[in-house]
């Protein structure tokens, strides 16, 4: 094919670097099966690692709400015109052309019934069909650029071969999951050509306490309850989510817990809330009333769970007595310590559990349209690499979705 023996071929039209969820995308439309070769790599084993883990194996694919006002970045405004030209509606259309059952689960996030695996066969059913070559096992290890041409070299089973692209699509993601071979390399490639990076940052990640904190809550650890958790004073805003926390060993994790972190910075309290939708001091002052002999861990129990009232009596040194017996003022204190508690995280878990990366190639760099960057042209970025970040619940796959789609389309719209 090109006197390596290895099934490359020395010319590529373009050369896309990752096959997660952006890459595969971007190949599925930039190539055509006459037209120029579209190449696919990705040093890990097999496609779509990421697909394959999310939503516990069943791939939360998109969301019913997904809009750019869902999406954390230092410019809010880029990722409108790839959302509104490949939307959630779109990406649906493809999974129910091939069959794929798949459910909805709470706040409008999709889930695949059977497994993730439905989703990447139909992506690379869809770049097969497309006429993109795949190649994994293969890293990329120098890349510059002359003229028009990217000069590459890639590294595959122990050997390294030299190709060139006209394109070249930056699509492998960020820091987050290390051990499935995360490394920001994606990063290194933009500030190589000249491109900023913006603070990049663990995303969608469970939030630890200092020593204080963990003492307190450790007789906690494991139990889940709804709730909401607030914040506010960080690079992105305000914001509040109403959903389930959950309480771990090392601090706090779930849904509500996971999206407030993309918000939080260190050195800034959140503020912790349980059954949010109660007047919690009216119920109290009607039981002190109308059921005084009751313990207040007893009232509390009919609200929330018993673990989590017996720690919050215990807490307020009122674990004997009657509510009868309590005034009005600590009951207010006991309210508001249920419904409004400021905890100061001591850090996050890390890019180890982070489901994503929040910051990433500066978009003031790049065009919103095709994704492609504004001083090297063919070189493109699209999905986590990219300074769009995503609320928890299928919103991040739709950002790959949609900026593969609009590098791809805008690649092909100008193949020869």
């Amino acid at each position: 094919m090109n006197g390596t023996g290895l099934g490359f071929n020395p010319n590529y039209d373009t050369v896309i670097i990752g096959a997660g969820a952006a890459g595969m995308m971007c190949a599925v439309h930039a190539a055509r099966p006459e037209g120029p070769a579209v190449l696919v790599i990705d040093h890990a084993k097999a496609p779509g690692e990421k697909i394959r883990i999310s939503g516990g194996g069943r791939c939360n694919f998109t969301n019913l709400e997904a809009a750019p006002d869902r999406f954390l970045s230092l410019n809010p405004h880029f990722c409108k015109s790839a959302l509104k030209r490949y939307t959630q509606w779109d990406f649906i259309d493809l999974v129910r052309q091939y069959g794929i059952p798949y459910h909805e689960k709470t706040l409008g996030q999709l889930f695949c019934d059977t497994s993730a695996q439905d989703i990447i066969r139909m992506l690379r059913d869809e770049m097969e069909k497309a006429g993109a070559i795949l190649r994994l096992e293969t890293s990329l290890v120098e890349f510059s650029k002359t003229g028009s041409a990217f000069s590459l070299v890639l590294e595959t089973d122990g050997k390294r071969i030299p190709v060139s692209c006209r394109n070249l699509v930056v699509a492998c993601g960020g820091k987050s999951i290390p051990k499935m071979g995360a490394t920001g390399f994606g990063y290194r490639i933009a500030e190589h050509f000249g491109h900023a990076v913006t603070e990049t940052r663990p995303g969608l990640v469970p939030l630890t306490f200092g020593p204080v904190e963990t003492e307190e809550f450790k007789s906690l650890s494991g139990l889940s309850c709804d709730g909401a958790l607030a914040c506010s004073g960080g690079a992105y805003g305000n914001a509040r989510f109403e959903e389930a926390i959950l309480f771990t060993h090392r601090g706090l994790s779930g849904p509500a817990v996971l999206q407030i972190s993309s918000y939080w910075r260190e050195g800034l309290p959140v503020t912790l809330s349980f059954r949010p939708d109660l007047d919690l001091l009216t119920e109290l002052k009607r039981q002190k009333r109308e059921n005084g002999k009751r313990h207040v861990a007893t009232v509390l129990s009919d609200h929330l769970p018993k673990r989590l009232t017996q720690a919050i009596a215990e807490r307020a040194g009122l674990t004997d007595g009657n509510i009868a017996d309590i005034s009005d003022k600590v009951l207010a204190d006991l309210a508001a310590s249920i419904q409004s508690r400021e905890v100061m995280p001591a850090g996050s878990e890390g890019y180890r559990t982070a489901e994503v990366t929040l910051g990433g190639v500066d978009t003031d760099g790049m065009n919103s349209k095709t994704m492609e960057s504004k001083t090297v042209p063919g070189l493109y970025f699209i999905g986590e690499v990219v300074d769009v970040t995503g609320w928890l619940g299928g919103y991040n796959f739709q950002w790959a979705w949609s900026s593969g789609w609009a590098a791809g389309t805008a690649i092909s719209s100008t193949d020869g």
